[in-house]
């Protein structure tokens, strides 16, 4: 599994998973900060902020693909990487973070 996805190929992932049972093994984490995450978000994303992630390792499912997002992919693949060290197989960052999500996908969500 590459470390890196890119917003079309999550934009395709999110569109198959069409109902609750589908999401159980698929989570989007978002590891920006609080403000960040009010700013602009993007729709069914888990708020993780980096600094949280080692004392939350706990609440995520090692089995799951888990994509990382941040604002613009630097945090996110950092993320990714560290979870990859702690035996979470199927964990990528989003290419270009969210800015690149709302350039490239969705407009609706605000860039700053």
């Amino acid at each position: 599994m590459d470390f890196e996805i890119s917003p079309t190929d999550l934009q395709q992932i999110l569109a198959s998973h069409s109902t609750p049972a589908d999401t159980q093994n698929f989570v989007l984490l978002d590891v920006r900060e609080p403000w960040e995450f009010e700013a602009a978000s993007i729709a069914g994303s888990t708020l993780m902020p980096m600094g949280e992630i080692r004392s939350r390792l706990q609440e995520l499912d090692p089995e799951a693909h888990i994509v990382t997002v941040c604002h613009h992919g630097v945090r996110s693949l950092n993320v990714a990487l560290w979870l990859r060290q702690q035996d979470f197989e199927n964990v990528q960052s989003l290419r270009g973070g969210i800015d690149a999500w709302s350039a490239q996908i969705d407009s609706a969500v605000p860039r700053y």
